[in-house]
């Protein structure tokens, strides 16, 4: 693949700015297993090899299970998720197909089990990891 434009060299403001909110992300009171469930399952909707690879490796780092790892990409067939991780995975994938919308019944369970700042961050999380997804496909970064 020819190179493509690297982003924090062109346009580090923007760069920094998503940057930013990753730091954000960093210091709420989300879980290691919540973000990192959430950081690779959008990756693997997205198909984004660069985001998986790091955040695999990330999540075993923190301790995740190679079985709860490997299962995720089928997580409503597989045992080993709780209650709200179930939740976040159903409202991950809901936004980050956006397209289809974020259905009542899947907002509604994750309402009930989060209180709304624990909420609010879920999404913002998943909103983050979709943007880097993005950024990182469009811009070819490859895993190593």
């Amino acid at each position: 693949m020819k190179p493509r434009i690297v982003i924090p060299t062109v346009a580090p403001q923007a760069y920094e700015a998503l940057m930013n909110l990753e730091k954000y992300n960093a210091s709420t009171s989300l879980t290691s297993t919540h973000k990192e469930l959430i950081k690779i399952r959008a990756s693997q909707i997205n198909g984004c090899a660069f985001c998986i690879n790091m955040h695999t490796a990330d999540a075993r780092k923190y301790g995740e299970t190679e079985k709860r790892i490997y299962l995720l990409n089928a997580w409503r067939e597989a045992d080993v998720y709780t209650e709200e991780e179930k939740a976040i995975l159903a409202l991950t994938e809901e936004i980050t197909m956006i397209s289809n919308h974020v259905s009542e019944e899947v907002y509604q369970n994750a309402a009930s089990l989060f209180d709304e700042k624990y909420l609010a961050d879920i999404i913002m999380v998943i909103i983050t990891i979709n943007s880097w997804n993005r950024l990182a496909i469009a811009t070819g970064l490859r895993a190593v």
